[in-house]
């Protein structure tokens, strides 16, 4: 990355910080810095992704999740946006960026997604390892908390959610969670380092 670019990216992350204080411990500013921890280690071994576009869609992947706003897919989209734009990222950067916040969320998993490219796929496997392991399970109970799930319940069977609408209207008890989701990552990573 060019000094330009540091520059763009710490505007940004100062900019993102204040948003994410405060949000659900498992959807905070710390998760943030996790993922980023992950995709640099993943980077390392990548060698033609762009780490600028990565820093941008890790910075910005959960700026206003749809899970926090009754499912509104576009507003994390449009505050992304126009962070972007307030700091002058080029059309075609911004583009790739924006691509890779849209597609790379497990619910889109189950849509026909017709995107791809290198950087989404270290985004999305550094934000999937967040997801797995002790502080993978610390954030599901922490979210299922959030949301008032109880934690189990022996009458309610874990599904195999079939697409994204299922999956994201899903109240099933936080263990169920790990059925449907959690222990299934480890067979979704798309880089060799993830």
């Amino acid at each position: 990355m060019n000094i330009s670019q540091n520059q763009t990216i710490k505007a940004i992350e100062r900019e993102v910080y204040d948003s994410y204080r405060g949000n659900e411990a498992g959807h905070d500013w710390w998760h943030i810095v996790r993922v980023k921890n992950n995709a640099l280690s993943i980077l390392k071994s990548t060698k033609d992704a762009d780490p600028y576009i990565v820093h941008l869609a890790v910075l910005l992947h959960d700026i206003a999740d749809a899970k926090f706003y009754d499912g509104d897919e576009s507003i994390n989209h449009n505050v992304a946006k126009q962070i972007l734009q307030r700091h002058h990222v080029n059309p075609a950067e911004m583009e790739e960026v924006l691509l890779i916040i849209q597609h790379m969320s497990y619910r889109k998993s189950f849509d026909n997604n017709e995107y791809s490219s290198i950087e989404m796929d270290v985004v999305q496997d550094a934000d999937r390892l967040d997801a797995i392991g002790a502080i993978g399970i610390a954030r599901a109970f922490s979210y299922g908390g959030y949301k008032g799930r109880v934690f189990y319940d022996p009458d309610i069977a874990p599904i195999r959610h079939h697409n994204s609408k299922s999956y994201q209207q899903s109240t099933a008890p936080t263990i169920n969670h790990f059925y449907e989701k959690l222990l299934l990552l480890k067979d979704k990573m798309k880089t060799e380092e993830g």
